[in-house]
């Protein structure tokens, strides 16, 4: 059931923390709040919570997830303005993790507990979400619910226990902060790891905007909300650039946006609108971006660059191994608005896993993934010099990393493989689970159903025609099975991803492949189940970060007992 109680100046002062959670309910259900342990010790003051519904540091939270018994990793990472270098000499002024693009790889194993200090050595707050991790509440780094904000100069230590293994990442939560530099990849590994290969390799994608030409992401969301404000954090701060302009800025000639061709594209890869624009920077708003694969209008922002692994694809990233090997590939998408489609030139992969929870082996030439989406496939590696393409779907532009097993030039960037175009795997909806991770038959204890709405002309994104307010609530209670049913009543497609559960896509034969972040098209809907097995305050809410911080969030809630 939705829940609206009376206005909290702490929460209300949070309205639109930076992405959120789920629903609304058929069943009643209740539970009991509390202030409970914070995060870390010295941590600032607990947030505010709603009574009647279980606090992020709660007892209930603490029985869910008692104090860790197993390894400790201890890691520290500082967030801070650096000077990156993307390739080809190109070097702009952003945020990140230790001065690195990507932030280096945290790796664990299932079981173990994760201890990682937050310096935030940034001019603004920030925090640090666990993308997929289903860890205490109060970990879960959403500024205001379940955590202050992390301030300038400050500190925070999280630590939690991380329970799955597969493939994750983390960045900040904090408005539109994850459209700078700022993540990294966590690797759980499986003590009792059933696949057989001979590498790993950790691909990252993403689209880059931040320092380029003045722009930063608060100006791109100015630009397109029209000067309005933002309905989270990073309304405080719009169009303030990143700590300075780039040190070797191209300049930005238009390129009109594709219709997700295979056409070649180098450089400044989209259109600028001939709209007025509001934020500091060039306009960056995107005319024509289309795309059959994801129903329609692909994108908004006209990013200059795609990135793999934090290069451009003419300069691009080697992977070298000997042919006949056998490579696990990590692909995640850490772009704050583009899909990609993937494709490894002359090379077939077998999908093994995605986001995280193994499937049932699946051939295909390309994967199309979504914003914070990941899959692990494999592939046997042949002899020579082979381009690992991501085109940015709906948009003219790619980024590229390069297989080298022999001897040969590395590919142009211009380079679209024949993969590209033959069979695609557009929807993890096609994927069945592996036995060791489906979720076990159930009838729903409670139905979830939510209306993503708002259009790309205004820019006025939500939910159930509403843009977010922390006061809103969809309460749950702990052990039931809750079916979530997601209408895209849009002309747009989004990725909707829930905090601190997976799902299980529907399936012609039962559950589907679990996930916790997925593609819906526009105009279709969403099915999926998940268990109530983690108390707390989830955010549930759409992964193209501009489309959250516009209001298309929203907030699931644990009732106290």
């Amino acid at each position: 059931m939705e829940h609206t109680r009376q206005p909290s100046p702490t929460r209300r002062a949070v309205l639109g923390a930076g992405i959120a959670a789920a629903g609304s309910g058929l069943l009643a259900a209740c539970s009991s709040g509390g202030t409970g342990r914070q995060g870390s010790p010295g941590a600032p003051a607990a947030v505010d919570t709603p009574e009647g519904f279980v606090a992020p540091s709660g007892t209930e939270v603490d029985e869910v997830h008692p104090d860790p018994t197993g390894p400790l990793r201890k890691h520290t990472f500082t967030a801070t303005p650096t000077t990156v270098e993307l390739g080809a000499g190109r070097t702009f002024r952003s945020w990140t993790y230790d001065g690195l693009l990507p932030g280096r790889p945290v790796r664990i194993t299932a079981g173990d507990t994760l201890a990682l200090r937050l310096a935030n050595h940034l001019p603004e707050p920030t925090t640090v979400h666990w993308h997929g991790i289903a860890l205490r509440n109060d970990m879960d780094g959403v500024p205001g619910i379940t955590q202050p904000p992390v301030k300038p100069g400050e500190t925070f230590d999280y630590r939690f226990l991380v329970p799955h293994p597969g493939t994750y990442w983390f960045h900040p939560h904090m408005g539109v902060q994850i459209d700078r530099g700022m993540y990294s990849p966590l690797i759980v590994d499986d003590p009792r790891e059933p696949l057989s290969y001979d590498h790993e390799w950790i691909v990252m994608l993403d689209d880059w905007i931040d320092g380029v030409g003045g722009s930063t992401p608060d100006g791109v969301l100015a630009q397109l909300r029209h000067g309005k404000p933002g309905m989270g954090h990073g309304a405080a701060h719009e169009g303030r650039a990143a700590d300075g302009e780039g040190a070797s800025d191209r300049p930005d000639g238009p390129v009109e946006a594709g219709g997700g061709g295979l056409a070649a594209a180098r450089g400044p890869a989209a259109a600028a609108s001939p709209s007025a624009h509001h934020g500091k920077g060039p306009r960056r708003l995107m005319t024509g971006a289309h795309s059959k694969l994801l129903g329609g209008h692909a994108g908004d922002v006209a990013y200059p660059y795609y990135l793999i692994n934090g290069r451009t694809a003419d300069d691009p990233t080697q992977f070298r191994a000997k042919p006949g090997d056998r490579i696990r590939l990590r692909i995640m998408n850490a772009g704050g608005e583009t899909a990609f489609r993937v494709a490894l030139g002359g090379h077939e992969m077998t999908v093994t896993h995605t986001d995280g929870y193994a499937v049932r082996p699946y051939r295909t030439d390309a994967l199309l993934i979504g914003m914070a989406e990941r899959y692990d496939v494999l592939i046997t590696a042949k002899d020579g010099v082979f381009p690992l393409t991501a085109l940015a779907e709906g948009k003219k532009g790619s980024a590229m990393a390069v297989l080298r097993t022999g001897r040969g030039a590395v590919p142009p960037a211009s380079t679209r493989p024949a993969e590209l175009d033959r069979k695609v795997l557009t929807s993890a909806a096609r994927l069945r689970p592996d036995d060791s991770t489906a979720l076990t038959r159930r009838r729903p204890d409670r139905l979830l159903k939510i209306k993503l709405t708002g259009d790309m002309k205004t820019y006025d994104w939500g939910i159930d025609h509403k843009p977010y307010d922390p006061e809103t609530l969809h309460d749950v209670e702990l052990g039931e099975r809750v079916r979530l049913v997601v209408i895209n009543a849009t002309d747009m497609w989004h990725p909707v991803h829930l905090h601190g559960h997976t799902y299980a896509l529907a399936g012609i034969e039962g559950h589907g492949a679990r996930k916790d972040t997925a593609i819906l098209l526009p105009h279709r809907k969403l099915v999926a189940d998940f268990d109530a097995d983690n108390p707390g305050l989830w955010m549930l809410h759409c992964h193209n970060i501009y489309h959250s911080e516009s209001g298309m969030m929203t907030t699931l809630a644990y009732r106290s007992r």
